[in-house]
């Protein structure tokens, strides 16, 4: 699927592909939110969620690798790298 195929779906179908085609790569909060990053057929999905909450308020979708730079802090490498 394309990115641009992804953003004309409903949300709650969005989430159902996420959910199947996706992988998860990494989770982060920011502020109140509880943010998921899937990695999706050439393309990456950040699930936005009030923290605590099951139901996703938004989806962003991004293609750039500039979008991950809140997640690299993450990343950790093993010492003897």
């Amino acid at each position: 699927m394309t990115l641009t195929a992804f953003k004309a779906l409903h949300q709650r179908h969005q989430a159902e592909h996420l959910a199947r085609h996706g992988t998860r790569l990494a989770e982060r909060q920011e502020d109140s939110f509880d943010l998921t990053l899937y990695a999706v057929e050439g393309f990456y999905a950040e699930t936005w969620r009030s923290r605590g909450e099951a139901d996703i308020l938004f989806i962003h979708v991004f293609q750039k690798p500039a979008g991950l730079g809140d997640y690299l802090r993450l990343v950790q490498l093993p010492g003897n790298l």
